[in-house]
């Protein structure tokens, strides 16, 4: 980790995971850089972000590290009163290739110049300067325009899963099913649920249940969107459970989720996992989707040939994978690390082991994506590093599973894992097979499932929904106010976005 004063030229020295300089000869002037970092006066976000893809001279892609030394960043800027900005940097070397820089901004910046060079030469493109104002994440300084928004973060204008998901609601009355909604979920002993109303570009909610502290994630989320655009006037119910709520019987009443399945018509969102990740990385969590590719530090042919798990007992088949791999301890390293569920087995199936480190797993080729109490919400995380994900077939699904195909971004095992054993032999024998599948999981995580993605999702969903709510919105009795952090900000948007909310069509 490094703190970057402005005007100080900084070397970043790659790591070199085999500890031999690469082969071939790269070629700085057929460099790529894509990533909204390119975007930054437009794209608000904790920490900005630029991948940069290394070149030969034959202008094939490079698939290794390149050893140390090769590639050189720079990044300064001021604040308003000409004072150097407040900055944080990393440059995470992928070990294919790839890297991936990205930095933090404490205060808003202004003439931000970021320079990128590779064996000394400048990255085409580069340097890039941004004028400014670049705000910061807790910066309280909406677009005024959800479309101009949408382009500048270059999100879809759909998505297949929402398309889906909304299908069944074409017209929603709240005013008419609302109560209805309310006392069918309110069980407080097996069912919390939050009912919220995004009104005038703020937030506000009322619970329901014993156990509602996961709102938390729920309203930061919404708070980081409110303080990015101007978000549509939306009512919605929100389950704080892991548990899908909505079965297939009539009446089918719209309830957004972290988890969706076979059997059930919620509407699903990106889990609590990956959306704080998203929103907080270079913040307060350790694991991302960006910090999980760059500090996988192990090529693929140095890697343990085996299938490598840790987990709570939260399913039966997570117990018989424990027998599995006591019968084959050549093709596994897997073991349960708290026993909730099957106490009453923990002579057979321990002693619970301890948690590891989740960038660790990726020292093996294998892992497997395999349910808990609903899907297991590491599978992007898994993608997105560099072994061959297996996944276990399941009923459940987050919001993305549709998208993937087996042999292609993973490869699939029964429910009962009886076909597990085979299935690894099949890795073992096939190995550029597996890893060309373990690149394109990791291609797919790069292309879909980065904070930039998570965003979006979120708030085209929302602009989805409005356009099927038939009732006013409209703040309702006994609803508090989720109000946002204490932070100063200058706004410099140039419209007065309190008259522009006040302006809008509420419908």
């Amino acid at each position: 980790m490094l703190l970057l004063m402005p005007f100080i030229l900084v070397i970043i020295q790659c790591e070199l995971s085999t500890g031999n300089k690469i082969k071939t000869d790269i070629d700085p002037s057929k460099t790529i850089i894509w990533g909204p970092g390119l975007r930054s006066e437009e794209v608000v976000m904790r920490a900005r972000y630029i991948f940069l893809q290394l070149y030969d001279t034959d202008g094939k892609n490079i698939t290794e590290s390149p050893g140390d030394g090769i590639v050189m960043t720079q990044i300064q800027g001021e604040t308003e009163e000409g004072n150097p900005c407040h900055l944080w940097k990393q440059v995470f070397d992928c070990k294919d290739g790839s890297f991936i820089i990205r930095y933090k901004i404490y205060r808003t910046c202004y003439n931000l110049n970021i320079i990128l060079r590779i064996k000394g030469k400048d990255v085409p493109g580069t340097p890039l300067t941004f004028k400014g104002p670049l705000y910061e994440e807790e910066c309280d300084c909406p677009n005024p325009s959800i479309t101009n928004w949408l382009n500048n973060y270059e999100c879809p204008e759909n998505y297949e899963q929402i398309q889906r998901d909304l299908a069944p609601f074409e017209s929603v009355d709240f005013d008419e099913m609302r109560n209805a909604i309310i006392q069918r979920f309110d069980r407080p002993n097996s069912v919390s649920i939050c009912h919220y109303i995004i009104k005038d570009n703020k937030v506000y909610r009322r619970c329901y249940g014993q156990h509602v502290d996961f709102k938390i994630f729920v309203d930061e989320i919404f708070l980081s969107l409110a303080r990015k655009v101007i978000l549509p006037n939306v009512e919605l119910f929100f389950n704080l459970g892991d548990w899908p709520l909505v079965s297939n019987s009539v009446p089918i009443h719209p309830i957004f989720s972290w988890c969706g399945s076979n059997d059930t018509m919620d509407i699903v969102l990106p889990t609590y996992d990956i959306t704080v990740a998203s929103l907080e990385n270079m913040g307060r969590v350790m694991l991302d989707m960006l910090s999980v590719q760059g500090s996988t530090n192990i090529p693929w042919q140095n890697k343990k040939e085996k299938l490598f798990w840790r987990g709570r007992d939260s399913q039966r088949e997570r117990l018989d994978l424990i027998d599995i791999a006591r019968e084959h301890p050549d093709l596994f390293n897997a073991s349960i690390t708290n026993f909730f569920f099957f106490k009453d087995e923990i002579d057979k199936y321990g002693p619970r082991q301890n948690h590891v480190s989740f960038f660790t797993f990726f020292e093996y080729k294998y892992q497997l994506n395999i349910d808990g109490t609903v899907a297991a919400y590491r599978f992007p995380f898994l993608l997105a590093g560099d072994s061959l994900v297996f996944k276990q077939d399941s009923k459940y699904y987050e919001y993305f599973y549709k998208d993937l195909r087996p042999y292609e971004h993973y490869v699939p095992v029964k429910r009962d894992l009886s076909d597990l054993v085979e299935k690894i032999l099949w890795a073992k024998k096939h190995d550029q097979e597996a890893y060309k599948i373990s690149r394109t999981g990791r291609q797919y995580a790069r292309k879909n499932l980065l904070p930039q993605n998570i965003i979006c999702y979120h708030v085209v969903l929302l602009q989805e929904w409005r356009k099927r709510l038939k009732n006013r919105v409209n703040i309702l009795p006994n609803m508090e106010e989720v109000p946002q952090p204490e932070h100063a900000c200058k706004c410099e948007s140039g419209v007065n976005q309190e008259n522009y909310i006040k302006s809008k069509d509420e419908l």
